[in-house]
């Protein structure tokens, strides 16, 4: 298996944040692996597939929530062989049922390249962002 490169996860990150902006669905979880895993600050339990964190999204917009805004900020790509962990900075506005909330947070995404030879992600941390980081600095 091929060595992934820092240009094919600018790229694969950059198609997952422009679907996760826009809300889009079906885009971007097609950015992650079917084994995906998910662990997000603000729900109890791993989610520990692509289908399992589609579920849950469905049920946030039922609930009438949507991304208005997001923006990432602040990139950190390391190499690892096949795979790569990308970390950055993320600020997002929701818009739930009418009411925003704007979100700072980091979010840590390790991509892998696929036996097809695609690059998609395998697993996504996300966490508040410390009230002092270099960010704001």
């Amino acid at each position: 298996m091929d060595l992934i490169t820092a240009p094919e996860v600018v790229s694969a990150a950059q198609k997952l944040m422009t679907a996760f902006a826009a809300t889009d669905t079906d885009v971007y979880f097609d950015c992650f692996t079917p084994d995906a895993t998910f662990l997000f600050h603000s729900h109890p339990d791993l989610l520990t597939s692509r289908g399992e964190y589609r579920a849950l999204w469905q049920h946030w917009l039922e609930e009438g929530w949507r991304v208005a805004e997001c923006a990432s900020s602040n990139p950190h790509i390391q190499i690892a062989g096949p795979c790569a962990v990308f970390s950055h900075d993320v600020q997002t506005v929701v818009d739930v049922a009418g009411t925003r909330e704007t979100l700072h947070e980091r979010e840590t995404i390790i991509f892998t390249r696929t036996e097809s030879g695609s690059v998609l992600a395998v697993h996504e941390h996300l966490s508040p962002a410390p009230a002092s980081s270099k960010a704001n600095s």
